[in-house]
Formats: structure tokens, C-alpha cells, sequence
């Protein structure tokens, strides 16, 4: 399969609720991963792999590409899952700006699927890494929790995620008084950014798993004609089933009630064009995951104004 970046930048313009993923295969079972995760996909076998010492178990070890030495997972080892035993194609990526690559039997097409036709995951235990599900005829295809998977390998990530810095207690009283509104897909990030927004200071944060989730939420609010008034910032992926973060600010926008709420948009896709396509759609703000600290800056600042931390109220 060739290189996919050429790909890119097709859908999500103005917030059509529309994506591309890459369907790949382990053994029996079809898989998938957003195209705008995906670098390029190469041949496993044109690219021999390094052992790394004490290396985390899924990692096989690190190839080089193009100059650049590369962490390797095994998808089967990772998701525990039988393979053909001989597989073919490594999926390069580049998530929370970190490039790695994952092994995988094999990669068939790509696909353009409404987020709407893709279904939240069912409850089938802790250790689920499947964020949604694709029904196309004769076949389920999975997507997986690729950010959940580089937070369990890469330390740096979840600490990027959980640490936060300290605020005084003016702040953080502040802070307790604003209604938060978050949409992300992962239970995991959705649980540690809702957890680490609380350590902060902010205590009212209503929490949902994908963007019509937020967004019905969002309309019991509007029927009684407060939502501006109660809901001060949300804070939204863009990657998530039912409904994305871009149709979701879209909506926003739209709403004569919300249209003026601050909206962020907190993510792992977001690139030069990801940021130019969250601009045009009336983004307050874009910060890449998993850098919690920038983004709780700028809730302060778009809630209370800029150098809100040094001036009290």
C-alpha cells in the first residue's frame, strides 16, 4: 500500500462528521486507525528491527526511517490477539507528536465512513482497547485506542496528562465556580483529564464520550434557556464516534445559545492543517494532547481573561 499523507486533508473541512480510516488486519480480525494518524505504511520485512534492553514488552525493538529510529509495537502482543505469525506491513504513525510504528499482518484499503455509522464500543472489560465499531457489509471493522496504547508504552505521556502545576487557592476557587463540558472518546484520557481538571480546581466538569453525547447534553441545557450563562468552556477531541469535535463545534457555532461559549479543541490530530480547519470553524483554541498544562492555562485565560493567575477578582 502506498504512502497515505497524499490522503490527508480531504474530509473534515467543515466539519462534515466524515473521516478515512486505514483498514488493517490481525489474523482473522479487521481493524482500522484514522487516516490523519497515519504517516505511511511500509513493508516489515525491507526494515529489520533493533532489540532494545528492558524495552516495554510490547515493543519488538526500533527500525530506522528515513534517518530516524523508530519504536516498533507488536499489535498482536499489545492486543493479545493471534496473528498469522508472518506479518507484513508496519503502520508508521505520529500521535501526541510521537512517532512510532505498529506491526500488523496485513493493510488492506482505505474507507470513508460518517462518524455517525460508527458505533461506541460495548463494555467488555478494563483492558479494552476498541473505541469503536464499523459495520460494513458482511464485516465489523474495529477502531482502536491507539492514544491509550502510546499513554501505557510512553511514561512521559501520562504524566504529561496528570501533572499539573500548582495554583493558589484563590484560583482555585475560581475555577470551581465554571461549568466544564468535555467530549473524548477514551475512557481512559476522558477519566485522567476529568480527574486532573478536578486536582486543578475544576470541580463542575460534566464529562461524555463522544461529541452527540456532549451535544444532546449541550440542548437539555438550551431548552431552558441558559446553557450561555451555565456552560463557560468546552473542551472537545476531534476523533470520536457518533458525532466528531468538528461537527460538534460546528453545531456549536450554529446554536444561538452556545455560539459564543468558548470552544477548545484538545486532540492528538492536531496538525498546521488540522489547526487551519479548527480556525475556520470558530475554534477559541487548539492544544495537542497530552499537554495538560497549556491547556488549563488556557481555560484560565479564556474564561477569565488573559493573566487571570496573577490578578484576583
Amino acid at each position: 500500500m502506498a504512502e497515505t499523507n497524499d490522503n490527508k486533508g480531504i474530509l473534515l473541512e467543515t466539519g462534515t462528521n466524515e473521516f478515512e480510516i486505514v483498514e488493517f488486519n490481525i489474523g482473522k480480525v479487521d481493524y482500522g486507525i484514522n487516516v490523519a494518524k497515519v504517516r505511511e505504511v511500509i513493508q516489515a520485512s525491507e526494515f529489520p528491527v533493533t532489540a532494545m534492553p528492558q524495552a516495554h514488552p510490547y515493543i519488538d525493538g526500533l527500525f530506522t526511517l528515513r534517518g530516524h529510529a523508530i519504536p516498533l509495537v507488536n499489535l498482536p502482543r499489545c492486543l493479545n490477539v493471534k496473528g498469522t505469525g508472518k506479518s507484513m506491513n508496519i503502520i508508521v504513525t505520529e500521535i501526541n507528536n510521537y512517532s512510532i510504528g505498529f506491526l500488523v499482518d496485513g493493510v488492506s484499503r482505505i474507507h470513508r465512513i460518517s462518524w455517525k455509522n460508527m458505533e461506541p464500543a460495548p463494555e467488555v472489560g478494563d483492558q479494552s482497547r476498541v473505541v469503536g465499531i464499523i459495520k460494513m457489509e458482511g464485516k465489523i471493522v474495529l477502531l482502536l485506542d491507539f492514544e491509550t496504547i502510546i499513554a501505557e508504552i510512553n511514561p512521559e505521556v501520562n504524566a504529561k496528562l496528570t501533572t499539573v502545576e500548582e495554583a493558589d487557592e484563590d484560583i482555585k476557587e475560581r475555577r470551581s465556580r465554571q461549568h466544564v463540558v468535555i467530549a473524548e472518546d477514551s475512557p481512559l484520557l476522558r477519566d485522567l483529564l476529568a480527574d486532573t481538571l478536578h486536582e486543578s480546581g475544576y470541580e463542575y466538569v460534566k464529562a461524555f464520550g463522544n461529541g452527540k453525547e456532549a451535544w444532546d447534553y449541550l440542548n437539555s441545557l438550551d431548552k431552558s434557556g441558559s446553557t450561555g450563562d451555565q456552560v463557560r468552556i468546552i473542551v472537545s477531541d476531534i476523533e470520536m464516534p457518533q458525532m466528531d469535535g468538528h461537527r460538534l463545534l460546528k453545531l456549536v457555532r450554529s446554536d444561538e445559545h452556545l455560539k459564543e461559549v468558548p470552544f477548545v479543541l484538545f486532540s492528538s490530530l492536531i496538525s498546521e492543517e488540522m489547526r487551519r480547519k479548527g480556525e475556520k470553524l470558530g475554534a477559541s483554541g487548539q492544544i495537542s494532547k497530552p499537554e495538560i498544562n497549556q491547556l488549563i492555562g488556557l481555560l484560565d485565560d479564556l474564561i477569565f481573561g488573559k493573566g487571570a493567575n496573577t490578578d484576583k477578582d
